[in-house]
């Protein structure tokens, strides 16, 4: 029925405004802790990691998006390939990863807004920062394109401006001056906050369903959107690390707002355009992944593996229910969360999610090869990206394990336990798929 249809409003643009929106944020803030123990070479591997695993997983999603185009995403091209458990799996996965990424957002835009504006609660402007953009997004596919679209290009020109601003600052001695490498233990601890800078760009393919043309448009925002990520991650590690001692830039999650403070003073016109930008980055990143969480939602309900509630649109074409639902979760989790800590567990849903891609990628592949491919990622590309994804997941699941906040970790697989058990005991029984077939879309 028309009214159980996502609305088609998404461009090219929108997909890389979605997909970059999504990620930029984590130039800002979060990936400064990939130093805490280890050195620059140390931070260079764990990027040199990340980047061979991203790249291809990028080239790889675009061509299961396109071939597959479904706001079920990774849940959808897991089905097609393994069956409907194994896709829904893959689907929570990715929620997984999107609920504890957006509490690491506004603990962060909290941290800048308090910076600007003392008299705030960091707490308060965190919370504040969710409710306006559930709001926005309330409003439809098209009011969260258009704003993201302007704040995703200002968070990526405010990388750019900031790199012209610190380099000529530099002092490249300083990355030589950062202890010791600290074995294989110090880069699997840095590899999780490498992929921060790359963290849930996949909430671009959530928006195929909604796309007036997926065969084009999602292969172009994806590839100019990873690239666009390589060169602003890369460029902010090393403008960053040239400018402060690592033990100044470990102090709190806002390594830009000590930069830029020591560059021009505390409180200067300077100090504040950056950290105005560095709040529109991170806005960006927030309105980005409450699009992919809700639709992630949405698909799951729809598929009858989550409360049938979570499934219905308002006259907007939007999933209100599960817009409302993940953001009450993602706000819980703000008040109690830490960024450390939240990076790590995100990191494991999006490992797992992108095993689970990478998985069906290749059997479909095998099984399916007459299946329609709009766009094809070259096979030696993708198969570069498999053992990088599993290096990836085992860092993560390592700092997560030891890291410092147990609660949160139980709390993450907490709801893959629970998750697993509801699937088993209640959604095995129903019919339903992640699939959209042609006629529906």
């Amino acid at each position: 029925m028309e009214e159980n249809k996502l609305k088609k409003a998404l461009t090219a643009a929108g997909i890389w405004s979605v997909a970059v929106g999504a990620v930029i944020s984590g130039s800002y803030y979060g990936w400064n802790y990939i130093a805490s123990e280890t050195n620059f070479t140390g931070c260079l591997i764990a990027m040199a990691i990340a980047i061979l695993f991203y790249v291809p997983f990028a080239f790889m999603f675009a061509e299961l998006a396109t071939a597959i185009p479904s706001s079920a995403g990774p849940a959808a091209y897991t089905e097609k390939a393994f069956g409907r458990g194994a896709g829904f799996f893959a689907g929570f996965s990715y929620l997984v990863e999107s609920l504890f990424c957006t509490p690491g957002i506004c603990i962060a835009v909290g941290a800048y807004v308090h910076t600007l504006f003392p008299v705030v609660p960091a707490v308060v402007a965190s919370v504040v920062a969710y409710l306006i953009f559930l709001f926005i997004n309330m409003r439809g596919i098209e009011a969260g394109q258009a704003i993201g679209l302007v704040v995703t290009i200002i968070g990526v020109i405010g990388v750019v401006f900031y790199a012209c601003v610190g380099l000529p600052h530099a002092d490249f001695s300083l990355l030589g001056k950062m202890g010791e490498l600290g074995g294989v233990k110090g880069i699997f601890v840095a590899i999780p906050y490498a992929v921060w800078f790359f963290l849930a760009f996949e909430a671009g393919g959530m928006g195929a369903e909604e796309c007036k043309n997926p065969s084009k448009d999602i292969p172009k925002g994806f590839i100019v959107g990873i690239f666009t990520l390589l060169v602003g991650g890369m460029l902010m590690l090393v403008t960053t690390f040239s400018l402060l001692p690592k033990e100044e830039l470990l102090e709190d999650d806002a390594p830009i707002a000590n930069v830029i403070n020591h560059l021009f003073g505390e409180g200067s016109a300077m100090s504040i355009v950056f950290i105005v930008i560095a709040m529109i980055g991170l806005i960006a990143s927030l309105n980005g992944i409450i699009i992919g969480q809700s639709r992630q939602t949405y698909a799951l309900a729809r598929c009858k593996c989550l409360p049938g509630f979570l499934g219905k649109l308002d006259k907007n074409g939007t999933p209100i229910n599960a817009l409302l639902t993940t953001s009450v979760i993602g706000i819980v989790l703000t008040l109690i969360g830490s960024v450390d800590v939240i990076v790590v567990i995100a990191g494991i849903g999006s490992a797992f999610m992108a095993l689970c891609c990478f998985a069906s990628w290749i059997k479909l592949g095998k099984d399916q090869k007459d299946m329609p491919r709009p766009y094809k990622c070259p096979k030696w590309l993708g198969y570069l990206g498999v053992p990088f994804c599993i290096i990836v997941a085992a860092a993560s699941i390592y700092s997560a394990v030891a890291g410092k906040s147990p609660l949160l970790c139980i709390i993450a697989f907490g709801f893959f336990v629970v998750a697993i058990i509801y699937y088993a005991a209640v959604c095995k029984k129903k019919n339903g798929t992640f699939l959209v077939e042609p006629e529906d879309q």
